[in-house]
């Protein structure tokens, strides 16, 4: 056994230094991330506005516009575009889900009276008593309710917080703000950053960000856009076949089909379940339902997704469904926000470590055993 000399105990006590300094530097940052959470919303969400809209501000800028007049034009085109559809949708949709809940046990137990022939038979191969139509209108009225009830003290708590309310007006007010200073000044923010690299992993911290802006750029945009092609196409799909409140279950089901296989399932739950209690005996009204879950699956499989997001994002499904429920079930609406760039940039930083751990001496080997 060999002593160290005094420039391997150095060499060694810098490298452990280094990563103390950044596991220090990364617990401060979730420490002020989780005290500061409450407030955190309008900033957020200006700084994924703004990366969503950096790369047309680009353009413009490369067609001949200074920054600031490319930003300013982006951030009013994206602002009415935004009133301008909430002011279209919003009040068909909401008008749309209140008479859905209110009606809600009623087309309950409408799907019931058409699916008891065929569930009885399980029933009693299984043991179980049957259930009259009373006892399923009883616990619908009962669960329709409760949902009811759980949605109002929900939404009386958050109205009685302070930070609810300095948080929509931060969302109206400050980002847009953010947006625009974001947008405007995001070449010097990244040059910024780039100055303050440690110069020896410098060239190494670049790659990684690069990789991670491409998983976080393949990701976001394309998704983004397969979400807005799938609430059209369900949306537009079901009202066509006439299902009631279409509308809304396909917008419900494309907005969250950035959860892989939800949107999907519980866009498919309730327009078949509203199906079945609209209309039967005509079950080829059924038929044209699911066809329109079925039509919407196959182009997002074989055109949306691999021309939209494609194979270069390198984020599997399950990891995806993990990283929003601890980012929600740990930062709330922020964590969801954050946790999917955040997913993005751990897969590329442990795909570097892995490929590090095989290029070194305790995988390969010392070749002395």
């Amino acid at each position: 056994m060999t002593a160290k000399g005094p420039a391997a105990v150095i060499a060694q006590t810098a490298g452990s230094g280094r990563w103390l300094f950044w596991l220090g530097a990364a617990a401060v940052f979730l420490l002020v991330l989780w005290l500061l959470n409450d407030i955190l919303l309008p900033f957020v969400v200006g700084v994924v506005v703004a990366y969503f809209l950096d790369p047309v501000v680009g353009r413009l800028q490369r067609a001949g516009l200074s920054r600031t007049w490319a930003t300013t034009a982006v951030t009013i085109a994206a602002a009415l575009a935004f009133v301008g559809a909430v002011m279209a949708v919003l009040p068909s949709l909401f008008g749309q889900l209140q008479e859905l809940i209110a009606k809600a046990p009623q087309y309950v137990v409408q799907a019931a009276t058409r699916l008891q022939p065929l569930v009885e038979p399980l029933r009693e191969r299984f043991g179980m008593t049957p259930l009259s139509l009373q006892e399923i209108q009883g616990y619908a009225t009962q669960w329709a309710g409760q949902a009811l009830s759980v949605a109002g003290s929900v939404a009386g708590a958050v109205a009685q917080r302070g930070v609810a309310v300095i948080n929509l007006l931060g969302l109206l007010f400050l980002t847009p703000v953010v947006t625009f200073y974001l947008l405007r000044d995001w070449e010097k923010v990244v040059g910024a950053i780039d100055a303050y690299l440690p110069l020896e992993h410098a060239g190494t911290i670049r790659k990684l960000a690069g990789q991670s802006n491409a998983a976080i750029a393949g990701y976001l945009r394309g998704q983004a856009l397969v979400c807005l092609c799938l609430a059209t196409i369900y949306g537009l799909g079901l009202s066509l076949v006439g299902l009631q409140f279409g509308l809304i279950i396909g917008l419900i089901a494309g907005a969250i089909s950035f959860i892989p296989f939800v949107g999907t399932l519980v866009g498919a739950t309730l327009a078949i379940g509203m199906a079945l209690a609209q209309f039967p005996p005509d079950w080829m009204g059924v038929a044209k339902v699911a066809a329109v879950f079925v039509v919407g699956q196959a182009l997002e499989g074989n055109v949306l997704s691999p021309k939209l997001v494609g194979d270069r994002v390198g984020l599997h499904p399950v990891w995806i469904m993990f990283a929003l429920l601890a980012g929600g079930t740990l930062f709330g609406f922020v964590g969801v926000l954050v946790a999917v760039p955040t997913a993005a940039v751990a897969g590329v930083i442990v795909r570097h470590l892995l490929e590090r751990y095989r290029e070194s001496s305790i995988y390969r080997g010392t070749g002395t055993g």
